[in-house]
């Protein structure tokens, strides 16, 4: 999988095309504030790999996953979030608007409209778990584990 693809914004912003508000970075990831914000803080943690989809992850992806997860705990401390009402999750295909694996990161969910509320709805069709993703790539990269 390539590590930088044309015309996408989440590479140009990761590789300094594009400027946006980088909340965190090191080898493997970057946090930005989400330019739509559905709270007071909403921040997505992209991979610098990139991958288009929570579907699209693969077996040599799951030490990057686990990268992307344990940035939550970071940017939860960096930005002074309470993860007890903090809402983490992944839009799951084909409701991606970009196309760029990202994790949101959305604080307090109080905060949030009735129409976000809808967006980011937890174990939706189209907005889904840290755990459902897990578990999901875990099952589609060993299919024995499968029911």
């Amino acid at each position: 999988m390539e590590t930088d693809i044309n015309n996408c914004i989440f590479c140009d912003i990761i590789n300094n095309r594009t400027s946006s508000e980088k909340i965190y970075e090191d080898d493997y990831v970057t946090c930005i504030k989400d330019i739509n914000p559905a709270s007071t803080h909403h921040y997505l943690i992209l991979p610098n790999k990139h991958i288009r989809n929570a579907k699209e992850l693969q077996p040599e992806d799951a030490s990057l996953y686990d990268r992307i997860l344990s940035t939550v705990d970071i940017i939860a401390e960096k930005q002074g979030l309470d993860l007890a009402v903090t809402r983490t999750g992944f839009h799951w295909p084909p409701f991606n608007t970009i196309h760029h694996l990202h994790l949101h990161v959305i604080s307090p969910i109080c905060n949030m409209g009735l129409f976000k509320k809808f967006m980011f709805k937890p174990n939706s069709y189209w907005f889904v778990s840290t755990e459902y993703v897990k578990s999901y790539f875990k099952d589609k990269n060993n299919p024995s584990t499968s029911s």
